[in-house]
């Protein structure tokens, strides 16, 4: 895509760019960049979230053919591992191979049908609970029972059909088609922007789901622009310059916000803005303990977003055993929220990392959206067990188990299921969207649209 003027004004005060010029240390190059197609200010359509027929069509025309975050690796770490990965009404069992390597298959016995695993877990090879037809943990057929009976079965292909693996990042990634892009390709540029933040390194430390109801694009366009701060997450407004993030379209499949911690929104009255006091609500809100010699102070002639990067730079380096004090204060500070299209997105920086996925479940008006933190192993530190998904019901708050993340998760979800009720009651059936602050929006509704016309 053609690099738009980085000079192009944007929001009110200093853009992501310029505060970033402003680190303590360099920020990367790749970060500077700038890639903002314009995509143009038409209005969407409400049936692209609410209508049966446009969802059958993603289901039959896009999802079997994009790579799709199915596991990560800590989650079947030995051979005979196995993982349950399900979106709208199909299902695929990821098996780990002797070799290490992994495969993923149709989760259907090729007799009645019945799914072979219901949840992950350790296994010899793959025995259908119905009527006992047996894989191997390769795919291979192992055992037919009563086989007299099915002389129409000989010199048929009876392997369990398969599907594309990838890997990247610690991450296991699944793609039904054959054929199209490789996965590094597809992922690109995020093997080369995370080389320094080395995900392959962590560990899942939390993990939680919940059904909502609402279309699964309706639960991602909600954490893909900061543009809703201002009404739904005020509290975080002194510490958070949501008007001055920075949107990224890469390519048909990735895109970026940079939002700036450390620095006041532009919404908050200019008297308040005292760097100190920045830095102290940004303390209160997150409920951070100090330790001694870890004090947050912002010195004379200093911004708080450096004294917050010095802090971070200390407290993140102790906690992965790394010495960071080279990085940049963004790094160490700012949410970096990537987006893989369509459902998969990792918070990139050096920093415990969150990442969001979103799945059809299983139809146009229910989505499973899960939370998973992840953070750094320490040098030889051997990672606990990966928990397993915890599905939270829809009406239990998420910050019990997320903290201070919880409670601005309780937030957005106050928001979606109303957005997707709330646009079926839309007279003209159009959904407008902000020029720059929901570019990230309209760029995959126009990846969707490609996939729908054949043309990826």
């Amino acid at each position: 895509m053609a690099e738009s003027d980085p000079h192009a004004k944007r929001g009110p005060g200093r853009s992501w760019n310029e505060l970033a010029l402003q680190d303590t240390n360099g920020v990367p190059d790749y970060l500077l960049a700038d890639y903002e197609p314009d995509l143009g200010d038409e209005p969407l359509d409400v049936s692209r979230f609410v209508s049966r027929a446009f969802f059958d069509l993603e289901m039959e025309r896009m999802w079997p053919r994009v790579w799709q975050f199915a596991a990560r690796e800590e989650e079947m770490p030995d051979p005979g591992d196995t993982v349950v990965y399900e979106y709208g009404e199909k299902s695929f069992l990821l098996v780990r191979q002797a070799d290490r390597t992994i495969r993923a298959f149709y989760n259907a016995c090729l007799h009645r049908g019945r799914k072979l695993r219901l949840t992950g877990g350790k296994v010899k090879d793959l025995r259908c609970p119905y009527h006992a037809f047996t894989w191997n943990a390769d795919g291979s057929l192992k055992t037919i029972p009563c086989r007299w009976d099915f002389k129409h079965l000989e010199g048929k292909d009876m392997a369990l059909p398969e599907v594309q693996v990838g890997l990247w990042g610690g991450y296991v990634f699944i793609k039904e088609e054959s054929g199209g892009m490789s996965l590094e390709d597809y992922l690109a540029p995020l093997p080369d922007h995370f080389r320094d933040w080395r995900p392959e390194e962590c560990y899942t430390v939390k993990w939680g789901g919940k059904v909502l109801k609402a279309n699964w694009k309706v639960c991602m366009e909600a954490f893909i622009e900061a543009f809703h701060v201002i009404a739904t997450h005020p509290q975080i407004l002194p510490f958070t310059a949501d008007t001055n993030s920075k949107y990224t379209l890469f390519s048909d499949h990735t895109n970026l916000t940079i939002t700036p911690f450390g620095v006041t929104s532009t919404h908050v009255p200019a008297a308040d803005r005292e760097e100190q006091w920045v830095i102290d609500q940004f303390l209160k809100y997150n409920g951070r303990v100090v330790e001694p010699g870890m004090e947050v102070v912002v010195n004379e002639g200093e911004t708080a977003r450096q004294a917050m990067g010095a802090f971070n730079r200390k407290r993140f380096g102790k906690m992965i055993g790394r010495d960071i004090s080279h990085v940049s204060d963004a790094e160490v500070q700012d949410a970096f929220t990537y987006n893989v299209f369509p459902n998969f997105s990792p918070w990139g920086g050096y920093g415990p990392a969150v990442v969001y996925r979103w799945r059809p479940w299983p139809d146009e008006n229910h989505t499973l959206m899960e939370v998973r933190l992840i953070q750094r192993a320490k040098p030889d530190e051997t990672p606990p067990k990966c928990p397993e998904m915890v599905l939270i019901p829809e009406d239990v708050d998420w910050e019990p188990m997320f903290g201070q993340l919880g409670a601005v998760l309780n937030q957005d979800m106050a928001n979606i299921p109303h957005v997707h009720s709330g646009m079926k009651a839309l007279r003209d059936g159009k959904v407008e969207l902000a020029h720059y602050q929901e570019s990230r929006i309209r760029h995959w509704h126009r990846t969707i649209d490609k996939y729908l016309a054949g043309e990826l």
